[in-house]
């Protein structure tokens, strides 16, 4: 199947991620959101890391200028109608989600692919809300978009071959490196990953070591880049905590049971960088 046009919806972080590398890549871009000053803020987001891009030397200011000509911007689903592929990276909730699935499969034309960026939710049961479960497949991107080269490609039950194989040539055009994974709880990176910073906040909230040095020992003696409690502020504890949930509830395994810090955490609003303070604190 040859790729023209895509659809984003959503222009949060992960959704003008998503549409920088789009239009970055000459495939002409529908970026989709429910108010003008999310659109707005989506777009001013973009810019500024195709200037600072431009500023290192990365990309010219012609490709620059050529990459914000490749974006159209609406508050219309209708606008999405003859795009060839639709990729979804709206709010992380479910009935939301399975909303605008609904709502889209009446929409789009009939051999249009829907690829959900979802981190936790089944492709399965999103695809069901659909007439085309066979091309509705995940395509998972990892933040920052335009720095990540991972690109999890998550089919469902009834995902088909040529669906597969189109949204894996799809994430080489990004200059993404695709790997397959089954629709699983957690697909692969989250399911390895969530736990390895769930394991560290219990080892902080027991005593095990301090916060600065829990992170050291990871980032020293296994050469991660960031060590996993600053990795949990950059997440969102929120999000981590989400993860970790639907991991024990699809599991009903005890070794997915969120730290209660975690909980605590959540609770009282310490979210992380987004909102200032996590186990650290940001200006």
């Amino acid at each position: 199947m040859d790729v023209e046009k895509i659809g984003v919806l959503g222009a949060g972080i992960m959704g003008s991620g998503i549409t920088q590398v789009t239009a970055q890549n000459g495939f002409q871009v529908v970026l989709r959101d429910i108010e003008k000053d999310l659109i707005k803020k989506g777009i001013d987001s973009i810019e500024k890391r195709l200037s600072k891009g431009v500023d290192k030397e990365y990309i010219s200011e012609k490709e620059k200028k050529e990459a914000l000509s490749n974006i159209e911007t609406t508050l219309e689903l209708e606008a999405l109608e003859d795009c060839d592929v639709v990729i979804e990276a709206v709010v992380e909730e479910k009935e939301i989600k399975k909303e605008v699935f609904t709502e889209l499969d009446d929409i789009c034309k009939g051999e249009t692919i829907f690829a959900s960026n979802t981190s936790t939710i089944p492709i399965t049961e999103l695809a069901s809300v659909t007439n085309r479960p066979e091309r509705f497949i995940g395509m998972h991107f990892f933040n920052p978009v335009h720095i990540m080269d991972l690109v999890e490609v998550i089919r469902g039950l009834e995902t088909d071959g040529k669906t597969t194989s189109t949204i894996i040539s799809l994430a080489q055009d990004f200059g993404k490196k695709p790997v397959c994974i089954e629709d699983t709880p957690g697909f692969a990176v989250n399911r390895m990953l969530i736990p390895m910073i769930n394991e560290a906040v219990f080892a902080y909230y027991e005593g095990v070591a301090e916060k600065d040095d829990i992170d050291k020992v990871m980032e020293l003696g296994a050469n991660h880049p960031m060590g996993p409690l600053k990795l949990a502020d950059m997440i969102g504890l929120d999000t981590v905590l989400h993860i970790m949930e639907v991991l024990y509830e699809e599991f009903n395994d005890p070794k997915y049971r969120p730290c209660p810090l975690l909980k605590k955490m959540v609770r009282a609003g310490r979210l992380g960088k987004k909102t200032g303070e996590g186990f650290y604190e940001y200006g």
